[in-house]
């Protein structure tokens, strides 16, 4: 055995001795957990970040997961710019992923945060590869490296796109933060998780977490339905999905972000038939500055915009997933936070931190029905 080996087998020890064990996790009863979402904080994301983060923990969340966007990266964050008003735009370029770490992440302490890619972290200056690079302790958190060589043991590469089980449960994040995803790297492996899922007995659930919705949803015109490849590309997963969940029984959900408000039942238009609705979520609440709701929401349960706040999920032992919307108000953001913007900068994003914006609905193709 390779020195390398004997050093994968180690870490994987190391990882199934430390993970929490199956079943009924702490501050939980009847076996079921919880997992907190949401996404898009950027603009007054320093201000709402901390207040999820406490409700996180209040609510006993096994974890948290940003759906992308993290700052605006196009121009200055409204907070940023009330602590650094004579900041250069090359200095808040160079600040603002710091920035992000320092008052949104470290707010969670030992909570293990999961982050998803969104299109502003791909707005020039900054990158892809930047990205991987600057969140590549996030990215190598020990649940995803574990997962990676149990998959495939000569896999040592960090991409934007990961997965990871959990008490019966596939966490799959992928990446369609840029107009020419998904790309065949990841279909091919995504392919391939979806089919071990299929066939894995000891899993109950797929959830799969990502920056832009799934095509033809009720938030269409904001969504991958903005590119020819997004279009096709995430019309092929979600009949992947449909066919892993007919095929095995098991529980699918789909969550997303960019658009900034919060919907349920998204994938509930008139381009599909009932049957063939997946659950799905938009939480876009965690800072962005709020657009307008869609005209068309025949098909939506919860939605709201003008909100802040995230999606807490409650996993039944069977896989089963009740999802539901938790909205930080004022009072709950942090005291160390109020002083530190101050209280008319706190009350300026949740007053003024709003556009007109309306995506447009679905529009189906003939025969989608």
């Amino acid at each position: 055995m390779t020195a390398s080996n004997r050093l994968s087998l180690a870490f994987l020890a190391a990882v199934m001795l430390t993970a929490t064990p199956t079943g009924t996790l702490a501050g939980q009863s009847g076996g079921s957990w919880r997992f907190v979402v949401s996404g898009d904080s950027r603009n007054c994301g320093d201000i709402v970040m901390p207040a999820i983060a406490a409700g996180a923990k209040a609510d006993g969340a096994a974890f948290f997961w940003h759906l992308g966007d993290d700052r605006a990266i196009y121009d200055f964050d409204q907070d940023y710019r009330a602590l650094h008003p004579k900041a250069s735009i090359s200095q808040y370029e160079a600040q603002a992923w710091p920035d992000f770490i320092k008052h949104q992440l470290d707010p969670f302490g030992n909570m293990p945060v999961y982050l998803a890619i969104g299109n502003h972290e791909t707005i020039p200056p900054k990158s892809r590869i930047d990205w991987v690079s600057q969140f590549a302790d996030w990215l190598m958190n020990p649940a995803i490296q574990a997962q990676r060589l149990a998959d495939d043991p000569s896999d040592h590469q960090l991409r934007s796109y990961y997965h990871w089980i959990e008490h019966g449960v596939d966490f799959v994040t992928l990446d369609n933060a840029t107009a020419d995803q998904f790309d065949e790297p990841q279909l091919a492996w995504l392919q391939k998780v979806l089919d071990r899922d299929t066939t894995n007995a000891a899993l109950h659930t797929v959830v799969l977490g990502m920056h832009e919705a799934l095509p033809d949803s009720i938030s269409s015109g904001h969504s991958m339905n903005e590119s020819p490849t997004g279009t096709q590309s995430g019309r092929l997963v979600y009949s992947e999905l449909l066919k892993l969940q007919r095929a095995s029984g098991k529980h699918v959900y789909v969550l997303a972000s960019h658009s900034h408000f919060v919907m349920s039942d998204v994938y509930a238009t008139a381009c599909r038939t009932p049957q063939d609705v997946l659950p799905g979520w938009i939480v876009g609440t965690a800072g962005a500055v709020r657009y307008r709701l869609p005209k068309d929401l025949a098909g939506s349960g919860v939605h709201q915009t003008d909100v802040y706040g995230y999606v807490m999920a409650t996993v039944a032992a069977d896989g089963d997933i009740q999802f539901e919307f938790k909205q930080i108000d004022p009072s709950q953001i942090p005291a160390a936070t109020v002083k530190e913007f101050t209280e008319p900068v706190v009350d300026a994003c949740f007053n003024d931190n709003k556009a007109d914006y309306v995506p447009a609905g679905a529009v189906c193709q003939s025969g989608d029905k």
